[in-house]
């Protein structure tokens, strides 16, 4: 079977919301890290086969294949196609599978994944709620087959975050200590210039605005998102932000005839679907169901990325898989760093192999819950 290697890989620092990325176009955003890739890899731009990119509420400056319009935004060459990937907040992750897939099967060579997204200009949900003035409360209300198997429990992130800390017991308390540590992780992971090598400037912002300095005490003040889920508040939460990312991913052949230095094969990549309405929980099944393909065991894996959507998930991952918290996201996760959505996938990997490489790590395995009940699971081998 033909590889997909990993060449090269980088990422915008994550502009908290209205902060320094906040006046960016989402067009703009992508193509910030779509120029850099090809300008410092040996491939003429009218070489790529593709660009594959995630992006979550494709209205406004996000809509119109934003892939595309971010590639010819940069500058780059017009013939190259593209396209927008949305699998939630897995969708970068599901580009770097769709790009993986496209080479193991021979079919193209050079392909250029990421994500992007702006919160700011484009809040979450946007699009969920866009069919309201056309009579759609949320996209499930008025489905009577969804209403027929689901009933009328809620498809709401903050309901299933909560859900998952009652059903394996973690307080409030609990998740506030877990994501102080998230901010503590990043803020020193900056501090030792970790995420020099990863992250290209925009718009003269150079570092991640998301991390903070924080307490358990002023955590403890906060209220609520929402009454319904007291445990549920914004300190234990992913951060708003605005974001892009992008990776190289190329087949041998063009390894060879590019004369390019690998840094990563992807050893596997996989998706489960989970119940939607417990939406946040699949990451645990998936996760067993990748290892097994792949004919590995945790004890193979020396670092773990899962996207901190809610403080909950990851604590429930950690409980279930036994897995060690002092190799899961060792600089940081969603909480200190963010998360933007569609780029979020392809911003854990980059993080993931720069990790490796500075720690002499062989494997990485990267998951994250996402809308409907699904997880992909990517694992990457160091090369």
């Amino acid at each position: 079977m033909t590889h997909a290697y990993i060449v090269d890989a980088l990422r915008t620092p994550t502009g908290r919301r209205k902060g320094g990325l906040a006046h960016v176009h989402a067009i703009d955003l992508g193509a910030a890290v779509l120029k850099p890739l090809v300008e410092r890899n040996n491939i003429p731009a009218e070489d790529y086969d593709d660009v594959i990119f995630g992006c979550v509420d494709t209205i406004g400056s996000q809509a119109g294949n934003i892939a595309r319009t971010s590639w010819l935004a940069a500058g780059l060459a017009m013939n190259v196609p593209g396209t927008t990937v949305d699998r939630q907040c897995g969708s970068s992750q599901q580009a770097v599978h769709f790009a993986a897939q496209a080479i193991m099967s021979g079919t193209q060579d050079v392909i250029a994944v990421g994500g992007v997204q702006t919160m700011t200009q484009i809040p979450i949900s946007s699009a969920m709620l866009a069919g309201q003035p056309l009579g759609f409360s949320t996209p499930f209300a008025e489905s009577k087959l969804w209403e027929a198997r689901f009933g009328d429990a809620p498809v709401n992130q903050f309901y299933a975050a909560q859900r998952i800390a009652d059903h394996w017991g973690i307080s409030r308390a609990d998740m506030e200590v877990f994501a102080l540590e998230s901010h503590r992780r990043a803020l020193a992971a900056a501090a030792e210039g970790r995420f020099d090598r990863e992250i290209v400037a925009i718009e003269g912002l150079t570092f991640d605005e998301t991390p903070r300095e924080s307490s358990l005490a002023k955590m403890a003040e906060l209220e609520p998102v929402d009454p319904t889920y007291p445990s549920i508040t914004a300190a234990v939460s992913s951060s708003v932000c605005d974001a892009s990312a992008a990776m190289l991913i190329v087949s041998e052949r063009a390894l060879k005839k590019y004369n390019l230095t690998p840094r990563a094969r992807i050893h596997h990549v996989s998706v489960l679907g989970d119940d939607p309405i417990w939406h946040l929980r699949a990451p645990i099944p998936a996760t067993i169901a990748a290892l097994k393909k792949a004919n590995l065991t945790l004890d193979d894996i020396d670092l773990v990325e899962i996207n901190e959507a809610f403080a909950s998930v990851v604590m429930a991952w950690l409980k279930e898989t036994g897995y060690s918290h002092e190799k899961t996201n060792v600089n940081g996760g969603a909480i200190a760093l963010g998360h933007p959505l569609g780029a979020t996938g392809v911003r854990l990997m980059t993080g993931l192999l720069h990790e490796l490489e500075r720690t002499g790590g062989r494997y990485g395995l990267q998951t994250m819950c996402e809308g409907g009940g699904l997880a992909n699971v990517t694992i990457i081998e160091r090369l």
